[in-house]
Parts: C-alpha cells; sequence; structure tokens
C-alpha cells in the first residue's frame, strides 16, 4: 500500500513531462483537496504565473465547450469572432488563441486548420481541470507560445464516476447530450466512453438584418481513453482515440443550401469538419529514484473541413504527427531538476482558397532543456532552452525563463521572459473575413509561408500576489504587467479601406501591454467576490498609420459573485453565480468609405454583459440548473454591413463588438452512478 502511494504521488508531479508542470500539477492535486472552497486559484507555490481552474468552476456556467469554459475567468478575455458562426474566441493579454499554446494533456491540440473552431470540439463535460499560465510557456512543450499557455486535462478513467449524463437546452434552440461510461476493469485498467452531441435547430434573428443569429448546425463527437496504470512496475499510459463530425449552416434565413449553394439567390454558408484523433502518453518512474522518469507521448490529427462562404470556397485538410520523448531527473538532490528531451512534428495542409492552391508540408526537429532551482520557502526559478530545424522557418534557439520570489508570508513575485516563433496559418486564422466582400490580398511574396515571413515575439511579464485576511475573512490581490514585442508580426489589415484585406510583414513597431488587477474576497461564509480591471495598449503599425489594435477593447472590467448554501442531509445544496462585463471603446476597422448605413465610426460604444445560473443539488448523483447570458439584452443592432445587398461590395460579416443574439437562457440536468 505505501509503495502504491508513492507511486501515484510521483507520478502526479513527473507524468506532464516538464518540472515546471510537476509544480503545476502538485498544486492541481491541492486544488483538488480545497475543491470544496474555490473553483479557481492561483498557486504561491508554482513559478510560474499559473491559475488551475478546477470542474467546481465549469459548473459555474454552462461551459457547453471549452470556448465557453472561461466566462467566469478574468484571466481570459471572450468574444465572437463574426456575426455568424457564433463562434467564440478567446484572447490572452490582448492577443489571439493563435498566440496562445492550446494542449490537451500537454499535447498541442488547438492549432493549424483548427484554430478557428478547435475550441469549440472539446466538450465542457469532458474537462477535469485547465491550467492557465500567462506569459511564454515552458520550452518542454514547443516554441511556438508567445503570451501563454491553456492545458486541459480530461477526466481520468480510473477516477471517473461508471456513468454520468448532462442534457442541455436554451431559448436559442441549442441542444446538447453528454455521456460518460467509464468502466474499471481491474485494479491497473481502465476505460471511458465519452459521447457528445448537440444541435441547433431553429432560425433566429432577433436583429431583423435578414440573417441568422447563430448558425443551425449538428454535433457528433465520441472519445474512447484508456489507462493503464501498475505501481509495482512504475509504468504508467494513456491511450486516446477521438472522432467528431460538425456541421453549420449560416448565412440569410431564406437560403436553402439545397437549392441557392454557390447562386446570389441568397446569400449562405456551410462549414463541414471532419476529425480523427489518436494520441498516446507512456510514462516509467524508477522504484527506487521516483524523482527520474521518463515518458513519450504520441499524437496522430486527421482534420478535414470543406467550407464556402458565399461564392468563396474554403478547404483545409491537415494531417499531423507529434511525438515528444522526456527525461526528467535530479541534479545532486530534488532542489536542482532538471527535463531534457526532443520532440518532432509533421503538418501536411492541403489547403485550397477559391481556385488557389496554397498546399505545403511543414515539419520541425526539436531539442530542449530545462533547469529548475526550486527552495519552495523563498526562491525558485525555471530556465529553458531549444534549438529546432524548421524546412520553413529554419534553425533558431528559444529561450525561456520564470522566476519566482516569495518576500514575506504569503506575498510572492514572479517574473518571466521568453521568445516564441510561429508559422501564421493566414487563412484558416481568419477565416471569418471570407464572409465578406473584401478582396484578398498578399503583398508579401519573399517569405515561405505564403509569401510571408515567420511570426517573432518577445514577452515579458511581472507579477505580484498577496494574500491576507480582511475583516477577517480571506482576500488576495494580484497585478500583473506584460508586454509583447513583435520582431515580426503578420498583419492582418483591415485598416487600408472597406473594401480590401491585406496581409502583409511588419514594417514597423507592433506591441501589446497588458495591465491586470484582480482583488478577491470572502465575504462571508461560503459567499465570494471576484472582480478584476485590465489596461490594454496593443498598437501596431498598418500602411495607413498607428493604430490600437482593432475590436479589442482598451479598458474592462470583470466581477462575479458566487454564493452556496451549506450542505444538507444527502448533498442537498443550492449555488447562485453572477457575472459582469463591462466593455470600454474599441477600435473598430475602417469603414469611412461606406455608405453611411453600412458604416461604423471609428470606435463601438462601451458596454456590459451580464450572466447567471442557480443550481439546485438534490443528492450527491442528482442536480439541475437554469441560467441566463446577457440577461440586460445587449445586442449589436448593425453587425452584417451591407445585409440588404450581400453580394455587393459593401458586405462585411467580420466587425463585431458586441453579442447578437440577446437574451439568452437555459436549463439542463446532471445525473451520474458512482
Amino acid at each position: 500500500m505505501k509503495k502504491t502511494l508513492i507511486f501515484l504521488v510521483v507520478f502526479t508531479f513527473q507524468f506532464g513531462f516538464s518540472q515546471e508542470k510537476k509544480t503545476e500539477e502538485k498544486q492541481l492535486d491541492e486544488v483538488k483537496v480545497q475543491a470544496t472552497q474555490k473553483g479557481l486559484k492561483k498557486s504561491i507555490k508554482g513559478t510560474a504565473n499559473t491559475t488551475i481552474v478546477s470542474s467546481k468552476e465549469l459548473l459555474k456556467a454552462a461551459c457547453c465547450n471549452l470556448a465557453e469554459s472561461f466566462e467566469t475567468n478574468p484571466s481570459i478575455d471572450v468574444n465572437f469572432s463574426d456575426a455568424l458562426t457564433g463562434t467564440k474566441q478567446i484572447k490572452m493579454l490582448g492577443l489571439t488563441s493563435p498566440y496562445i499554446m492550446i494542449t490537451e494533456e500537454n499535447i498541442p491540440s488547438v492549432r493549424g486548420a483548427s484554430q478557428a473552431y478547435g475550441l469549440s470540439f472539446t466538450p465542457g463535460t469532458w474537462v477535469e481541470s485547465i491550467q492557465i499560465t500567462k506569459g511564454a510557456g515552458s520550452v518542454v512543450n514547443g516554441y511556438e507560445s508567445i503570451s501563454g499557455q491553456i492545458n486541459t486535462e480530461l477526466l481520468k478513467p480510473m477516477n471517473d464516476v461508471p456513468f454520468f449524463l448532462n442534457v442541455y437546452g436554451s431559448t436559442d434552440s441549442r441542444f446538447e447530450l453528454n455521456t460518460h461510461f467509464n468502466k474499471k476493469l481491474s485494479d491497473k485498467w481502465a476505460t471511458s466512453l465519452f459521447v457528445h452531441g448537440n444541435a441547433r435547430i431553429s432560425k433566429n434573428d432577433m436583429n431583423d438584418d435578414g440573417f441568422l443569429d447563430n448558425p443551425l448546425g449538428k454535433q457528433i463527437n465520441i472519445t474512447n481513453r484508456w489507462q493503464y496504470s501498475n505501481p509495482e512496475s512504475g509504468w504508467v499510459s494513456f491511450l486516446n482515440f477521438r472522432f467528431m463530425n460538425d456541421e453549420k449552416q449560416t448565412g440569410q434565413i431564406d437560403f436553402n443550401p439545397d437549392r441557392d449553394r454557390f447562386t446570389t439567390n441568397f446569400w449562405g454558408s456551410e462549414i463541414n469538419t471532419q476529425r480523427f484523433d489518436i494520441a498516446s502518453k507512456t510514462g516509467y518512474v524508477w522504484k527506487d529514484m521516483p524523482f527520474q522518469s521518463i515518458g513519450f507521448q504520441n499524437a496522430f490529427i486527421n482534420h478535414i473541413q470543406q467550407s464556402y462562404f458565399g461564392l468563396n470556397t474554403y478547404d483545409i485538410h491537415q494531417q499531423s504527427y507529434y511525438s515528444n520523448l522526456i527525461f526528467n531527473s535530479i541534479i545532486n538532490n530534488t532542489m536542482h531538476k532538471f527535463a531534457t528531451g526532443l520532440n518532432f512534428t509533421y503538418d501536411k495542409y492541403s489547403e485550397f482558397v477559391n481556385l488557389d492552391n496554397v498546399s505545403r508540408i511543414d515539419n520541425s526537429l526539436g531539442v530542449f532543456f530545462e533547469y529548475t532551482f526550486d527552495n519552495s520557502n523563498k526562491f525558485s526559478y525555471v530556465l529553458g532552452g531549444r534549438m529546432d530545424y524548421h524546412n520553413r522557418l529554419g534553425f533558431f534557439i528559444t529561450p525561456r525563463l520564470h522566476v519566482k520570489y516569495i518576500p514575506w508570508e504569503k506575498g510572492v513575485f514572479r517574473f518571466s521572459a521568453g521568445r516564441g516563433k510561429r508559422a501564421a496559418n493566414i487563412f484558416a486564422e481568419n477565416q471569418n473575413m471570407f464572409a465578406s466582400s473584401r478582396t484578398i490580398s498578399i503583398l508579401d511574396n519573399n517569405g515561405k509561408i505564403y509569401g510571408l515571413n515567420p511570426e517573432i515575439a518577445w514577452n515579458y511579464g511581472v507579477s505580484f500576489t498577496q494574500n491576507f485576511m480582511l475583516f477577517r475573512k480571506k482576500a488576495d490581490v494580484t497585478l500583473d504587467f506584460y508586454r509583447t514585442d513583435f520582431q515580426n508580426q503578420i498583419i492582418v489589415d483591415v485598416m487600408q479601406n472597406p473594401q480590401e484585406l491585406l496581409f502583409y510583414d511588419l514594417k514597423g513597431k507592433s506591441y501589446a501591454n497588458s495591465l491586470q488587477f484582480d482583488f478577491n474576497y470572502e465575504i462571508i461564509k461560503h459567499f465570494n467576490f471576484r472582480s478584476a480591471y485590465k489596461y490594454f495598449d496593443i498598437s501596431t503599425d498598418y500602411l495607413s498609420g498607428s493604430f490600437q489594435r482593432p475590436l479589442q477593447a482598451k479598458h474592462r472590467v470583470f466581477a462575479n459573485l458566487e454564493y452556496e448554501t451549506h450542505i444538507a442531509e444527502k448533498g442537498k445544496q443550492w449555488k447562485f453565480d453572477f457575472t459582469w462585463n463591462w466593455l470600454g471603446k474599441q477600435q473598430l476597422p475602417n469603414t469611412d468609405t461606406n455608405a453611411e448605413q453600412d458604416g461604423f465610426g471609428n470606435t463601438s460604444p462601451s458596454f456590459s454583459v451580464m450572466n447567471a445560473q442557480v443550481t439546485r443539488v438534490f443528492s450527491g448523483v442528482f442536480e439541475i440548473y437554469v441560467g441566463g447570458e446577457n440577461i440586460g439584452n445587449y445586442r449589436q443592432q448593425k453587425a452584417v454591413l451591407g445585409s440588404d445587398n450581400p453580394f455587393g461590395t459593401n458586405f462585411d460579416t467580420s466587425i463585431v463588438y458586441a453579442p447578437i443574439f440577446g437574451q439568452m437562457y437555459y436549463a439542463g440536468l446532471r445525473f451520474k452512478i458512482k
């Protein structure tokens, strides 16, 4: 029994394949112990500036998929990407998701062809926890992270309940069904089957512009997970199989794809995606040296998207293979740890934009080393570097540094710095632009990725967190500041004129400054207040001048109230949650030359959005919940420019700064067999 316990603890710390991640995983275990108190926790012990989001936090909102799992989290900003697809886009430090490394159990997941819609491909009920790290991430996970990393941990077969059911329905005609089946086959083997289905079946046009506010659609998503754990031998392994089919239809209310596809009768769009994933993780922990382990990760992705937007067509087929071999050990003692290894990535893109074939093959091979000094009482740092050779990006070095210092009790300073480099998939990442009449032009043609050069940026950040008692109740404050300086950036220029979309390499300066102040307070027992103020100064030099980043509020305010009653007999309990977001003015794309009815001013108005949910827990196995989003019913009335002539020169659905649908209410139930 003692040997088994030691093995499980060691494996939890080390199977993340990174010394920095091990610290975060250790904190994750501590969060589980305190799950009845906090669903969102900032670690004092972790070296990096990481926030742990537990499954409890995910139950505070609808969280139908990963993109919707950040509504109650002040570190992540959630916006709609366009007026048609209903897709939610996330931002960290003011930068969009392509600059965030998004991983699933430390394997890169949302990248390449899946950038636009990939966050909606992971149902929220599958998620056990999320780790959000600000600033450049660990070199163990790759070189692409610039503004941060989001790692999702799925439910583990060894720990999951035998059966779980979640049923959801909303007033925007969206319905979902999630079922989890889990079977522990022996003391060493367990397997889970996750089945998710969703559909939106009714047409909604709340702003009377003749276009659907949300797409019609359906998705089937199935995952089979296997886990092997043998404490006696030191081996642990995970194996995942996933298949997903997602279909969306949007456009004008009267559009019928069987009749109107590729005609000018009515404007419409269909986006059909099929995806198949296989991922494996195998780890071994030395029985006599529990601080030493080796891990091997592998993942294969086959992603096919076929789509059209009016008369524009966009098809992409991505086949990817990812492999990562990691060795963890110590130098003399456990205060000095290191992780080293190598990884290989292969991406084959078969990509067609209208009649243009822009297909390519990317591959890279890299080696990394990461050293951790950890004197948990006062000072720790993680210093890492990697060398990579990429067939398009060439040979390059990626340094990363995270430092933590505890000057006094319950106070912690952090500093981070790092470099990131990435090949921008300009069409996959900006698919919302196809739903417009803009003419797309690439101005540079000397680079190796669509004629463009790779994006390169440095990220620097400082953070201070202090926990304290206020009127005998727990409170904490955090102040952090991060700056991202781009050496090169692919400029997506919507500031030149409303009829053009230009892609080109950065000609001047581009930077993003992010300042955030958090204050959290336990008002009374079980009644918590969470708040944040965020200031963004994000400036880019365009051909027509220097502008703040379009569709990014300079000022944002966040507040959340949560209250739970005492747990009564048989686990009965009430849970209440309320979230308020205020967004200041946003720079809007240039529409000056359009007719007045098809244009905007230079900036959007400020506005606020309120969400709430009430959950009634009847027992440890059954609960129901009801909630509302955008309760104040704020709507962007003019969302589709040129809606009366969608095949004309002024048509544009990409300028969205606020909700389109208005109020939305939902209800659901959760049932499980323990």
